[in-house]
C-alpha cells in the first residue's frame, strides 16, 4: 500500500534549504548539515551546543560533536559561504561577531530570500493545507549524479580517496558500470577544494566525449588554460601549477587513437610527491587488466602501476534505505515498509538498479492518484 505524507512546514523548509540554499552557495556536506540542523524550520534556531548534542545521540558523523567545533564551523559558514562575492547577495551581516544574534539574524535573511516565499506559494504546494506530489526525485537513472544535493552516501569511498591523495599517490575507482563511480569522482573533484591537503585545480574530463589522443591534448589544455595543445605545451604550463586530474571511462584509452605514450606521458606528469598532476579515474576493471601493451617489456614499469585501487562496491541495505527516504523527503510520498524492503532486495544495493526501481515505483504511485 502506497502512502501520501503530509507537506508540512518543515519539510518544505528543509528542502528549500537543500534545494536552493545549499546548492547556490555551495556548501560541503558538514557544513549544509550543521545548517540543516541549527535551522530545521523557519521559526527556531539551535545552539551549537544543541546540534552538537543531537549530532551525538543520532550519530550523525556529518555533524561534529564537539560545540566548539560547530562554533567554528557556523564561523566559516559565515563568513566564506554567505559573504557577499561579486554580484552575488550574501548575508549582510557575515562578519559581526557571532552571537544568538547573529543567528536569528542570519534566520531571518534565509525566510526573506526570494526562493523561498515563491518555493511556499508554490513548488511545494497548492494550498494552505493540500500537498502536491512532486515530479520523480529519483533521478537521474542513468548517468553520473552531477547535483550536490542529490548525490548520495559514499562518505567512507570520498574519506579514503583523499586520504591516498592527500599522501601523493593517483587513484584508480574500480567497479561495474552503474555502481556510482562517475558520481563519486565529480563529488571528489567538487569537494577538492575543502579536503586536499595541498591545493589543486580540480579537472574533469569523460573519455565518452573525447575521440582521440589529439582532442585529450586538446581538453586538457584548454581546462588548464593554453590553447595550444601539445605535450610540451602542456608540460610548459604545469610546471608551476597543481591540477587533480579526474578521468572518467578511463579504459576508453585502451582503443583505437589512444596510445601507451599518452599515459606514460600522464605517468610522467603524475609521478613524485611535487608532481604537477594528480590524478583519480574511473574504470570498470582493473587498469592491468585494460591495459596489456606493455605487459612484455620488461625495461620499463607499466603507467598504470602509479594508481592505488579503490573497489567501488553496491550500498549497504542501511544505506540503500536511507536513499530512499532521502530522496522521498523532497516530496509528499512515503513508500510501504515492504515496498522499499522489496526495492533493496531486487536491487542487491546496485546504485543504478535501485534508482530506476524506486523510479517505476514513484511513477506508479502517480498513476495510482491521478
Amino acid at each position: 500500500m502506497r502512502e501520501v505524507g503530509v507537506t508540512g512546514t518543515v519539510n518544505l523548509w528543509q528542502s528549500f534549504l537543500r534545494l536552493e540554499i545549499v546548492t547556490d552557495y555551495r556548501l560541503s556536506p558538514t557544513e549544509a548539515a550543521i545548517l540543516l540542523a541549527k535551522f530545521p524550520d523557519e521559526n527556531t534556531v539551535k545552539s551549537n551546543k544543541e546540534v552538537a548534542e543531537e549530532a551525538l545521540a543520532e550519530e550523525n558523523n556529518d555533524i561534529p560533536i564537539n560545540p566548539e567545533t560547530v562554533q567554528k564551523q557556523m564561523w566559516r559558514i559565515y563568513n566564506e559561504r554567505f559573504c557577499p562575492k561579486g554580484k552575488r547577495e550574501g548575508f549582510s551581516g557575515y562578519n559581526d561577531r557571532g552571537s544568538e544574534e547573529k543567528d536569528a539574524a542570519f534566520l531571518k535573511w534565509l525566510k526573506s530570500h526570494e526562493k523561498w516565499q515563491p518555493n511556499q506559494r508554490s513548488a511545494f504546494s497548492t494550498g494552505d493545507r493540500t500537498p502536491v506530489i512532486s515530479s520523480n526525485p529519483f533521478i537521474p537513472q542513468t548517468g553520473k549524479v552531477d547535483d550536490p544535493q542529490l548525490f548520495f552516501g559514499r562518505k567512507g569511498e570520498i574519506r579514503d580517496v583523499f586520504e591516498v591523495l592527500n599522501n601523493k599517490v593517483s587513484v584508480a575507482l574500480i567497479g561495474e558500470e552503474g555502481i556510482g563511480k562517475s558520481s563519486l569522482l565529480w563529488a571528489i573533484c567538487q569537494q577538492a577544494e575543502n579536503f586536499l591537503l595541498s591545493p589543486r585545480q580540480p579537472i574533469y574530463l569523460d573519455l565518452n566525449g573525447i575521440r582521440d589522443e589529439d582532442e585529450f591534448y586538446t581538453a586538457l589544455c584548454e581546462e588548464v588554460g593554453i590553447f595550444e595543445s601539445s605535450p610540451t605545451m602542456l608540460n610548459r604550463a604545469l610546471k608551476n601549477h597543481r591540477v587533480l586530474l579526474a578521468i572518467d571511462n578511463y579504459g576508453k584509452m585502451a582503443r583505437e587513437g589512444f596510445s601507451l605514450e599518452l599515459r606514460e606521458h600522464l605517468r610522467f606528469l603524475a609521478e613524485g610527491s611535487n608532481a604537477s598532476v594528480k590524478m583519480i579515474v574511473a574504470a570498470s576493471e582493473p587498469l592491468k587488466r585494460l591495459f596489456n601493451d606493455c605487459q612484455d617489456d620488461i625495461t620499463n614499469s607499466p603507467p598504470e602501476n602509479i594508481f592505488q585501487d579503490l573497489y567501488i562496491k553496491p550500498w549497504n541495505e542501511a544505506t540503500a534505505r536511507a536513499f530512499i527516504q532521502a530522496r522521498l523527503a523532497m516530496t509528499s510520498v512515503c513508500f510501504a515498509e515492504e515496498e522499499i524492503s522489496q526495492l533493496v532486495q531486487e536491487s542487491g544495493g546496485h546504485p543504478r538498479r535501485l534508482m530506476q526501481l524506486c523510479y517505476q515505483n514513484y511513477a506508479r504511485y502517480m498513476e495510482d492518484v491521478k
